[in-house]
């Protein structure tokens, strides 16, 4: 696991694949109670929202991009802080990857900057973000 004293400005995230499935889709929103139609009804998401397929929640890309910082902090870090944006849409049937990379390290403040970032199978960033980890000497 990373310590202050093992990053350098550079060091990348190893990254984690996701493949959502109409299953996986399902039940994330029932579990965070978000009725909206696109996430799981074709018909409705492709008819009258005009979307190509099923969409694939906002919030579930920002989950894995606090999975892929917390896996990478192991259990002796901390996430101190964590923003990203949603900035194109993606749909069910595609491949995303998560990953990030250490853009400052403080030693003196013990934290840790990471650009942290959700891509589409063209390398596209789709959802880019930054983080603040605090990790051990």
């Amino acid at each position: 696991m990373p310590t202050l004293s093992t990053v350098t400005v550079g060091t990348r995230l190893e990254e984690r694949t996701h493949e959502p499935s109409m299953v996986s889709l399902f039940l994330y929103n029932a579990v965070i109670w978000n009725p909206h139609r696109i996430h799981f009804d074709e018909s409705y998401t492709t008819q009258v929202e005009k979307h190509p397929g099923i969409v694939i929640d906002g919030p579930l890309q920002g989950d894995w991009l606090s999975q892929v910082v917390t896996a990478w902090l192991g259990d002796d870090g901390d996430l101190v802080e964590l923003e990203y944006s949603n900035r194109r849409a993606c749909y069910l049937g595609e491949t995303l990857r998560a990953g990030g990379e250490v853009t400052a390290v403080d030693e003196t403040g013990g934290t840790v900057t990471l650009e942290i970032y959700i891509k589409n199978a063209d390398d596209q960033v789709i959802a880019p973000g930054r983080a603040v980890v605090r990790l051990p000497a």
